[in-house]
């Protein structure tokens, strides 16, 4: 497919978005907020129309709940097998908790592609692959859209951090996804 990934943000990650862009087997992460029996219904009308369902990625986060966020991912997986992809999606991954999360969801899905972040230094992208993540989402405050930096003060170079990241990614058979733009940082 295209290396190119529609992001789980409300506007952009839909299955709208999803329809479109799998035609040219580009990976979309449908965002958090649909519910399970939108998820069910949508999946299967792709399904039934398009051979590349397998550009849909759920997404999920930590939330408040964590057990609320893995029953619901356990409900729509189960029923919609085909999606090969979760993207744990967090602001910033600096956390013990985030990294035990990854585990933990890589123990209950052992046979989907993870995809977590985000980070944007080596020592980071370790832990999250030798928890199971398969793909390291990088970038702090890089997108253009981006409100991080003026929220919360915090950004690093979107280059600089693809090329950290990706050399320990590498090194531990991983792989890195840029989640933001090099031009135009937030």
């Amino acid at each position: 497919g295209v290396p190119v990934v529609a992001a789980n943000m409300t506007g952009v990650g839909t299955f709208e978005v999803a329809r479109v862009l799998s035609e040219s087997q580009m990976l979309t992460c449908i965002h958090k907020f649909y519910s399970v029996s939108q998820w069910i219904d949508n999946y299967n009308t792709a399904l039934a129309s398009n051979p590349y369902v397998d550009c849909y990625a759920y997404s999920m986060g930590m939330g408040s709940d964590s057990y609320e966020e893995i029953k619901k991912a356990t409900n729509i997986l189960g029923e919609c097998s085909g999606v090969k992809f979760i993207c744990i999606d967090v602001a910033n991954g600096y956390t013990q908790k985030f990294v035990e999360y990854v585990s933990t969801i890589r123990k209950i899905f052992p046979n989907k592609i993870i995809i977590a972040g985000n980070v944007v230094t080596r020592e980071m992208t370790e832990a999250l692959i030798l928890a199971g993540a398969n793909i390291v989402k990088v970038g702090i405050g890089p997108g253009s859209v981006c409100t991080t930096r003026k929220v919360a003060g915090v950004g690093y170079p979107q280059l600089s951090a693809i090329m950290e990241c990706a050399d320990a990614a590498h090194g531990l058979g991983g792989h890195v996804m840029a989640d933001g733009g090099c031009t135009c940082p937030g």
